[in-house]
């Protein structure tokens, strides 16, 4: 990069150590180059000046011309405001400034003709703009310009200080006005050939001070292209570094444990999907390289049945396992029917949580080093470092996003081999995020549900609906089945105006009284000892309905609950809202999902709940959720290191770019693994440059 680009922003003109500062601390932009990566989030239209006698208030931004002939400022502070009147000799508006008084008596001026840019609105009758843009009409044309006009972000710091868009997009032009020379091209000729893309010093030119909407739509796709092409060849590359040059552990024989499980204690068939994942998951374990795979499947569809034979297949080749998962109950609940598919067959489960009582704890470490326990399965407890194995040889990791990259590498430095890990999710991944977070994986998914389970059917109650509700619950109730019932909260929220937990449990002692029905409730809040007791209840049949928070998420396995009824179920996402739908639909009755919310709802949670009462497919509602709700956190990825953190692409509407560019990357690496030949060099120059971390995190998935 050009020494020049390399310079401290603080001895740009107009920045200074203060200013400087504030832009390291609030956009992390400390040199020219990190301003010139800072890019518009959107753009105004500045090729036509409308007369005052034109505008219409449905526009979004529009421009005057013409004069300050008033400016007078009113009330007292803090309600201080300065009012001025602009006419441009057609008609005039009023103009309104709450903030910034000083600057606007210091710099606006009577008599003086402007260029105004601002949203119209209407005000007791008189149109106004609040805070319009005024930029002196003689100075209008100085230095670098555009019809489209920049729009940056910015902090509420920042503006507090007058560090406001347009101060940005004045500190940008004067980076480059005062540059000499190209910027340095980061991609070889035969891509940007290949997919026609503007040379990286003219799509940067562009994006700042585009000079035509093709111009523009030019530079974003190459901004994109670049920006997702080095998250794919990035993780595509650590892929080829773990095939070639980390050896995995040989498992050379499925085992007899296996095939006793398969004949004699297997509790259904397996779907073919099942089969079809197995196979998969046999064929990494010979290969003699360290298999690293996401198993994908919805609630219910057996992905612990195909972890336990994967588990199985490391004891027969003399490994052990360790299963790691989120929650305690999820633990207990895993070990607890592990145990019972492997009765009568001669493997030795432990269970290590944050709840192990020491003895318990010497006694698995014992059995641990000495290696005559088989299968380890815990909770976070299991990353501690007195948790030592005598040959780990396979890792599980269930709901891998609720642990960081960090926490899962933990495991996997237990061993000094590699083990293969295993991922597990329940947690649909849409097409797009999958391919950019998880590109280092192999993929695999469990798209049938076991024989006899029925379609959970989803009903959308208003409040209103409550006493139907409840009747239709005493049904259910009748014919033995059970009910969970979820809220948001806890306790009661000034700021949010949700159902709470501790409202529902007396309305719903109320509705199904004692002796005749029982309530158990669940929080996190509650200690684990009074939790599991409650849990108790629930999975042995003493309590008909469970009142719980989202801790029941994961973990509650009971086939005989036939009822969700979430409450204030527009406060949840789509992935949740399936999660939670997946506790029930466990046995072979007719299941069902509530959910209930007042009439208030967003368009957004319209069709969050539309969705969920007209589909099942939880890939279909990840996609829409992404969409909805933006990739979040889903990934984990602010723990692990991720290029997640993007400047101009977006996974869910720029889909198409990133396959083309992950397709590139691919022929790339395809021909040139290691990135070694001479026109490839430039590529792996700045895929070090854009690598924060060194640690070859795609071996622990």
């Amino acid at each position: 990069m050009n020494q020049y680009l390399q310079q401290d922003i603080k001895f740009l003109g107009g920045v200074g150590p203060k200013r400087a500062e504030l832009l390291n601390k609030e956009l992390q932009i400390y040199t020219y180059a990190d301003l010139l990566n800072h890019y518009p989030y959107k753009y105004v239209d500045r090729s036509r000046i409308y007369s005052i006698r034109e505008i219409d208030t449905t526009l979004a931004y529009i421009q005057l011309r013409g004069k300050i002939t008033s400016l007078i400022k009113e009330g007292q502070p803090p309600k201080e405001r300065i009012t001025a009147n602009f006419s441009d000799g057609t008609g005039s508006v009023k103009l309104v400034f709450f903030q910034g008084l000083k600057f606007v008596e210091t710099n606006v001026k009577i008599g003086i003709e402007y260029i105004l840019l601002g949203k119209p609105a209407v005000f007791n009758g008189q149109i106004s703009f609040v805070h319009p843009e005024l930029d002196e009409a003689n100075k209008y044309d100085g230095g670098i310009t555009s019809l489209l006009q920049p729009f940056y972000n910015t902090t509420e710091k920042l503006k507090r200080n007058y560090i406001i868009s347009k101060s940005l997009q004045k500190t940008i032009a004067l980076v480059w006005q005062n540059f000499q020379g190209n910027i340095p091209e980061t991609l070889p000729e035969t891509i940007l050939q290949k997919a026609n893309l503007l040379p990286l010093h003219n799509a940067l030119f562009n994006i700042h001070f585009p000079q035509s909407h093709e111009n523009l739509k030019k530079a974003q796709y190459r901004l994109k292209f670049e920006e997702l092409f080095f998250i794919q060849l990035d993780l595509l590359y650590q892929k080829n570094v773990r095939l070639s040059h980390i050896d995995g552990l040989l498992f050379q024989t499925s085992g007899e444990y296996l095939n006793t499980f398969y004949k004699q204690n297997l509790p259904f068939p397996l779907t073919e999907a099942q089969k079809r994942v197995v196979k998969e998951i046999r064929k990494d374990l010979g290969s003699g390289k360290q298999m690293n795979r996401l198993l994908q499947g919805d609630v219910g569809s057996g992905k612990t049945l195909v972890a336990l034979m994967t588990m199985l297949m490391a004891a027969a080749n003399g490994y052990q396992s360790a299963m790691m998962v989120p929650t305690e109950i999820l633990a207990q609940q895993h070990f607890k029917s592990i145990q019972k598919l492997l009765l009568g067959i001669d493997i030795n489960i432990g269970l290590l949580t944050g709840s192990t009582t020491k003895v318990a704890r010497t006694k698995l470490r014992e059995q641990l080093t000495d290696g005559s326990l088989h299968i380890l399965i815990g909770t976070h407890a299991l990353l501690e470092d007195v948790v030592q194995f005598k040959n780990l040889g396979l890792v599980v990791i269930d709901e891998q996003h609720r642990f960081g990259v960090a926490q899962r590498a933990k495991l996997w430095q237990k061993n000094s081999q590699p083990p293969h890990i295993l991922v597990m999710t329940a947690t649909p991944i849409p097409r797009t995020l999958a391919m950019t977070v998880y590109s280092d994986l192999d993929v695999s998914v469990i798209d049938e549900l076991p024989p006899g389970r029925k379609p959970i059917q989803t009903i959308h109650y208003f409040d209103s609906k409550r006493l139907m509700m409840f009747g239709f619950l005493k049904k259910q109730l009748e014919l033995g089945r059970q009910v969970y019932v979820v809220y948001p909260l806890i306790t009661e929220s000034e700021n949010l105006d949700l159902k709470f937990l501790e409202d529902g449990v007396e309305a719903f002692a109320r509705e199904f009284p004692v002796p005749k029905y029982q309530i158990s409730v669940v929080h996190g809040k509650q200690k684990n000892a009074d939790k599991a007791f409650s849990m108790q209840q629930f999975v042995s049949g003493k309590a008909q309905i469970m009142i719980a928070t989202t801790v029941i998420e994961v973990g509650v396995d009971v086939p005989n609950a036939s009822v969700m009824v979430i409450e204030s179920a527009e406060r949840f996402g789509l992935s949740q809202l399936h999660q939670l739908r997946g506790r029930v639909g466990r046995g072979v009755e007719q299941s069902y999902c509530i959910l209930m919310t007042s009439y208030k709802l967003s368009n957004e949670g319209r069709k969050r709940l539309e969705a969920m009462v007209n589909s099942n497919d939880g890939f279909e509602l990840a996609e829409l959720d992404l969409k909805l709700r933006g990739p979040g956190d889903l990934d984990g990825t602010q723990q692990s290191g991720l290029a997640f953190d993007l400047k101009i692409a977006n996974i869910v509407k720029d889909g198409q770019i990133l396959q083309y560019a992950r397709d590139i990357a691919m022929e790339v690496l395809t021909s040139d693994p290691t990135l070694s030949s001479e026109s490839n060099k430039m590529l792996k120059i700045n895929l070090q440059r854009t690598k924060e971390h060194p640690v070859n995190w795609s071996v622990i998935s």
